[in-house]
């Protein structure tokens, strides 16, 4: 009982959201990784990864589809749910997958049982304008709320493909704007997906919250890559954002420990991972 207040002092305390900003203010890179079971999340928190995102990419690498649109919110209750009695440390997030937040009120709904059900102490949402009521209706219920810019593979059907994001002036600008408007709707993390190297920055100096990336370069507060990427494990062609870290590591641990470090010292992402 109060598992929280025992930890308070640990060596390894949990990681909360006073923590990110703490990190943000100091300097110190935010290193974090996606997970979908409970014997993988034991290994991400024993490498002391940061955040840990149980992400609707599991349809792709764990379901094999070609798409994230597939995954329900019941599949991603399932494996928050394993993925938290894998760890303590890590600040756990949870996807809303798609068409999981098409209202205020059905954004809420399903955030509670992520919550609840899934135990996850933040939710992340695909944003844009037209969730900026979503996002401060969920802050205002008390709900910690990542919002998702740049690539959202959510919307790929729409958009034409997984392409790189707001190279063009004008979209660039309206990403800024959608960054500081979720921002002021209540948004405690924005996540960005790939997007040129120099907006990541510029979004990220924009900002008073935590800004990781995904693809985005080395200029925002913290990088989120997919575990299944880093361990080599997903088949066939990776985006170029990813970095195998099992070359030479001898065992996961220790390539998600090489991970953790990587980021920490920001000898990664390198310009090869860039936009």
């Amino acid at each position: 009982m109060y598992t929280h207040l025992q930890l308070r002092d640990s060596a390894r305390p949990p990681v909360t959201l006073s923590t990110l900003h703490r990190m943000r203010e100091a300097g110190e890179a935010i290193a974090s990784l996606t997970c979908y079971d409970a014997s993988f999340a034991a290994l991400v928190d024993e490498a002391d990864v940061d955040v840990v995102l149980v992400g609707d990419s599991l349809g792709m690498v764990i379901q094999g589809h070609d798409t994230t649109v597939p995954v329900t919110l019941d599949h991603v209750i399932y494996h928050c749910k394993a993925v938290a009695k894998g760890m303590h440390r890590p600040f756990l997030v949870a996807d809303l997958p798609f068409m999981s937040y098409p209202s205020r009120e059905v954004a809420l709904a399903n955030s509670v049982r992520l919550m609840q059900e899934g135990g996850a102490r933040m939710v992340k949402l695909e944003s844009g304008v037209e969730q900026v009521r979503i996002v401060e209706f969920l802050a205002s219920h008390d709900i910690a709320v990542c919002a998702h810019l740049g690539l959202r593979p959510q919307s790929v059907h729409k958009t034409g493909g997984f392409r790189v994001q707001g190279r063009e002036q004008d979209a660039a600008a309206r990403m800024l704007q959608n960054a500081l408007d979720l921002q002021s709707a209540g948004a405690d993390i924005v996540l960005l997906e790939c997007i040129p190297s120099d907006l990541g920055k510029t979004i990220t100096d924009a900002l008073d919250v935590p800004v990781i990336g995904i693809g985005a370069g080395p200029g925002t507060n913290g990088q989120i890559q997919v575990l299944y990427d880093i361990l080599d494990i997903t088949p066939g062609r990776k985006p170029r954002f990813v970095r195998d870290f099992m070359a030479g590591a001898g065992t996961p641990l220790s390539a998600l420990k090489a991970y953790v470090q990587a980021v920490k010292s920001r000898s990664y992402p390198g310009p090869e991972h860039c936009f």
